[in-house]
């Protein structure tokens, strides 16, 4: 019995790495997967969002729950700079049985890392930005890449994982775009760094931008690696102070230069277009959106055509090739009243018609697919969620069966309803960026 007590540990540790992704494989060659339609969805269901015909999911991941340093050297594990860093086997297999059953159906998944605030002091001290104020209201800190031991830590994250969900080979699943933090040009709600001059968050990002580029394209040769934005472009969000919130565009204008001055990369944009009032779906009223993105205060679903007439700069290209653009999260709440599930099933018609209309836009994908009780009141799913439940599906809303045949033939029929919403004859009357 001793000696097998002394076995246990070592095999234990053969048997983990026994399952380990090849990290000293070639990057996989892979093309990137051109897909059938721009419909997306931040998954929820797995199974539901495959009967609806999603090509593209957006997937929450936590570094915060996938890092493991309470002394198990059983688990997975990768070296950087000397150190080898553990990762958590469960976390890991609760996002393969997410992953792989999407990326099997041909799905494009896209992975969106954030950070949340942990309750171990350890991972605090290692994950957290230093300049992370707590007092942020969603606890979600900008990544820890300024020190040795941060941005060791977080190559061996990135570069683990983009080994795991690039492999074939290890059947885990497949993602294909990497979307770096949370609508940064809100830092202060969504990628905390404190109080903080718009140049100086810009360049810390930029740093974990390319790290992330760095070790993803170390396992997958046509992975995507994005920046997030939210829709207010020449101006703040309202709801933040100085030094917490900027407009995207000067952001993402020293962003790019930083970028070339360095030495540019293939990073690309994920975009919010948000209606200008988050509880009024009625994107196609948003004042603010105007045509020219040197002017808009934001850019909308009303006025997509400014964010690509911006992209397709000389000094925004890269090898000559515009960026490219996913709509990775926006939604339409539902309003209060007999017709609100009506309006929100049309602001989705009208979204997608006009995204539509920008070749440019890769995906369009949804958030969210059951309304969430912790969302301040917005009610943004396909599904109603249980009463007394945070996101427990109770009943679908006419949005479900709009979002359902949206790529299909029956499109047009499911979409009529919307047109005297909209107030208009036809769809024709829309035009790109208007």
């Amino acid at each position: 019995m001793t000696r097998f007590r002394l076995l246990l540990p070592a095999a234990c540790a053969l048997l983990a790495h026994m399952f380990l992704p090849r990290l000293g494989a070639e990057a996989n060659p892979d093309s990137y997967p051109q897909t059938t339609s721009r419909k997306g969805l931040q998954v929820q269901m797995v199974d539901d969002a495959l009967a609806l015909g999603v090509k593209h999911a957006a997937l929450n991941f936590n570094l915060a729950q996938l890092l493991d340093l309470s002394g198990n050297t059983n688990g997975p594990s990768r070296e950087v700079d000397g150190r080898r860093w553990f990762f958590r086997t469960d976390y890991l297999e609760a996002m393969d049985r997410q992953i792989r059953p999407l990326s099997e159906k041909g799905v494009v998944v896209s992975l969106i890392l954030l950070n949340y605030e942990s309750q171990e002091p350890a991972l605090r001290r290692v994950l957290l930005h230093p300049r992370y104020d707590p007092a942020c209201p969603n606890h979600l800190s900008a990544f820890n890449t300024v020190g040795e031991e941060g941005r060791s830590a977080y190559a061996a994250a990135i570069g683990f994982i983009a080994a795991r969900w690039s492999d074939p080979a290890a059947r885990q699943g497949r993602v294909w775009n990497w979307i770096v933090g949370n609508e940064v040009n809100s830092h202060w709600f969504w990628s905390n760094m404190g109080h903080l001059p718009m140049e100086d968050f810009c360049d810390d990002y930029l740093r974990t931008v390319r790290l992330t580029h760095r070790e993803v394209r170390r396992f997958s040769s046509e992975a995507r690696v994005f920046v997030s934005l939210e829709h207010h472009w020449n101006i703040p969000y309202p709801g933040g102070k100085e030094g917490e919130v900027f407009p995207a565009r000067p952001f993402l204008e020293r962003f790019a230069r930083k970028a070339r001055e360095e030495g540019d990369f293939d990073w690309h944009v994920a975009f919010h277009p948000y209606p200008e009032n988050l509880f009024e779906p009625r994107s196609w009223k948003d004042s603010s959106a105007k045509p020219d993105w040197r002017t808009t205060p934001r850019v909308t679903f009303r006025n997509l055509g400014a964010l690509g007439d911006f992209l397709g700069q000389p000094a925004l290209l890269h090898a000559g090739a515009r960026r490219r653009v996913i709509l990775s999260e926006q939604g339409f709440h539902t309003p209060a009243g007999p017709d609100g599930e009506t309006v929100q099933a049309a602001a989705y018609c009208y979204a997608w018609k006009q995204v539509a209309l920008q070749p440019w836009i890769d995906s369009f994908i949804l958030h969210r697919h059951v309304d969430h009780a912790g969302e301040g009141g917005l009610m943004l799913g396909l599904w109603t969620h249980r009463k007394g439940s945070i996101a427990d599906p109770d009943r679908r809303k006419p949005i479900y069966e709009v979002f359902w045949k949206a790529d299909t033939e029956e499109a047009d029929d499911a979409f009529r309803f919307a047109l005297p919403v909209i107030g208009i004859a036809n769809w024709n009357e829309l035009q790109p960026g208007r």
